[in-house]
């Protein structure tokens, strides 16, 4: 398994990009899978199904199975948020796995930049990002910039620049 991510302020477009590169990547034979981060509180089951039923009762784990798709919920109950590597661990293996998110984490990552949020660019202070996706020319970045809109440049760089999940491990301290 390979790693890369993606990474920039909210807002920034990080899913949007993330929808189109996928299907690019796919459509050149490689697996892929994803791991976003979430600042909140979120759900993925909601009120009036019976996995909420379950969770909300104080079920640790709730897995749901169907013949088309199996989802598991872990409900952490007081306990610290897991480290990017334990997440990692849970993904059962494929070509390569696309971070969303983790954005102060050193695994490799390509910084999406929007102008009109008005937020500092990340990659000055952060030697993990590879390149830059954004809506403007960056002519004093240190790394490869991208448009946004060039969707399979973008992929060419995030599959080229993915590392092995022991290198990303050994990186977040999680061998």
């Amino acid at each position: 398994m390979r790693i890369i991510g993606l990474a920039g302020w909210s807002g920034s477009g990080k899913t949007p990009l993330l929808t189109k590169v996928i299907p690019r990547i796919v459509a050149r034979g490689l697996t892929v899978s994803t791991l976003k981060h979430a600042h909140h509180d979120f759900d993925i089951d909601k009120p009036g199904k019976d996995s909420y039923a379950h969770r909300t009762a104080g079920a640790t784990e709730v897995m749901v199975g169907s013949s088309r798709r199996w989802a598991l919920i872990h409900e952490l109950r007081g306990e610290r948020e897991p480290s990017l590597g334990a997440l990692l661990a849970k993904l059962a293996p494929v070509d390569l796995v696309l971070i969303e998110g983790y954005k102060s984490e050193p695994h490799p990552k390509m910084e999406v930049h929007r102008m009109a949020l008005g937020f500092p660019l990340l990659a000055p202070g952060d030697s993990a990002i590879v390149a830059i996706a954004s809506d403007i020319d960056l002519p004093d970045a240190k790394v490869p910039v991208i448009q946004l809109e060039d969707v399979d440049r973008i992929a060419d760089v995030l599959v080229r620049h993915a590392v092995p999940h022991n290198t990303v491990l050994a990186r977040i301290g999680q061998s």
